[in-house]
C-alpha cells in the first residue's frame, strides 16, 4: 500500500510569545501518532509553514520526526523563490522526512508553466516523493486537470491534494475521474475539504489529507476508515454529524481560527497560538466554538 493513502493529520504549529511553542508541538504530533494516524504532515498551511523563517521550519521538522515514532511524516517546503523552496527541500531531507508537500506559494500571480518548472526543480532536486499540494483558497493558483497530468509525468510526483469535491456521491466520483483519467496509477488522489472527504473517500479518493485530522483525529479516522472499507453510509453520517464544526470553518473565513481555538480550548495550545498578524477568534468566536465542541462531545 502507497504511503500517501488513509489519513494524513495536518498538525498546528502552536506559537507562544512570536516563537514555535516546542512542547506543545511534540505533544501534538506524539498524540497524532498513538491515536493511529496513517501518517502526519508538518508545515502545511494549518502549520502556518509561510509565516515560520527556515530555521523554524527547519526545527519544526526535526521535531515531528522525532515525536511521530514509526508514523511517516511529510514535511511542507512551498516558499516565494524556488531556490527557498530547495532550502527546504534540503531541510526536510535532513530531518528524515518520508515525503514533501508542495503548494505554489506567490506573491504576483503564476502561469501554469511558472509552477510546472516549480515543480520540475524540485523533482529534479530530491528522491523523496512529492504530494501535489492545490489550495487555491490560500495561493490563489488554480491547477487544471492538463497541468496535473503534465506535472504527474515527472518522477518523484507520488500523490495530488485536490480540494473539495460536491457533497454529492455521483458528482464527486465525476470529478475525481476526471483527475484519475490525466495522472498514473501510481500517484494517489487526495482530498483537502474537509466537510466533504467522506463522499470524495467514498467517490474513489485515496487519501484525506485533513486540517481536523491533526486536532481531532478519531472522528476523522472513523471516517476514512468507513469510507475507504466501503461502508459509505457510516462515513457520511460520521460527517454529517459533524456539520456544525464544518459550518464554523465557513461562517469564520476558513478552517485556520477554528482549530486553533479548538485545540487552545483542548489545551493542546497555548492561548493565542497564531502567527501575528492573524489574531484568531474573538470571546464571542471562541466561545461559539466551546459551545460546538460541547454539543458533539469533542472535548
Amino acid at each position: 500500500m502507497s504511503l500517501f493513502t488513509g489519513l494524513s493529520a495536518f498538525p498546528l504549529t502552536p506559537l507562544a510569545n512570536d516563537a514555535v511553542d516546542e512542547r506543545a508541538f511534540a505533544s501534538i504530533v506524539e498524540r497524532l501518532a498513538r491515536t493511529g494516524v496513517d501518517s502526519i504532515t508538518a508545515l502545511g498551511s494549518t502549520g502556518s509553514y509561510a509565516y515560520l523563517s527556515l530555521a523554524e521550519r527547519a526545527r519544526v521538522a526535526r521535531l515531528a520526526v522525532q515525536h511521530a515514532g514509526d508514523t511517516p511524516v511529510f514535511v511542507g517546503v512551498g516558499a516565494l523563490r524556488t531556490s527557498q523552496v530547495l532550502e527546504n527541500v534540503d531541510m526536510a531531507e535532513a530531518a528524515g522526512a518520508a515525503g514533501l508537500l508542495l503548494a505554489p506559494v506567490s506573491y504576483q500571480p503564476l502561469t501554469e508553466n511558472d509552477v510546472f518548472e516549480l515543480f520540475r526543480a524540485v523533482c529534479e532536486h530530491t528522491e523523496l516523493p512529492i504530494i501535489l499540494y492545490d489550495n487555491p483558497g490560500t495561493t490563489h493558483f488554480t491547477f487544471s486537470p492538463e497541468l496535473y497530468g503534465r506535472i504527474a509525468e515527472l518522477s518523484g510526483l507520488a500523490s495530488i491534494k485536490m480540494p473539495s469535491v460536491p457533497a454529492d456521491l455521483n458528482r464527486a466520483r465525476d470529478r475525481i475521474a476526471e483527475v484519475r483519467a490525466v495522472v498514473p496509477e501510481h500517484v494517489t488522489i487526495g482530498i483537502s475539504g474537509d466537510s466533504t472527504a467522506a463522499y470524495a473517500l467514498s467517490a474513489g479518493c485515496d487519501a484525506w489529507y485533513s486540517v481536523i485530522g491533526g486536532t481531532l483525529p478519531v472522528p476523522a479516522l472513523t471516517i476514512t476508515r468507513a469510507a475507504l472499507a466501503g461502508q459509505t453510509d457510516q462515513a457520511i453520517n460520521e460527517s454529517d454529524r459533524l456539520a456544525p464544526l464544518w459550518r464554523l470553518f465557513a461562517e469564520y473565513g476558513g478552517s485556520i481560527r477554528v482549530i486553533a481555538a479548538l485545540a487552545e480550548l483542548l489545551g493542546l495550545a497555548p492561548e493565542r497560538c497564531l502567527p501575528l498578524p492573524i489574531q484568531g477568534l474573538d470571546a464571542a468566536g471562541r466561545s461559539h466554538v466551546a459551545e460546538v465542541i460541547e454539543s458533539l462531545e469533542l472535548a
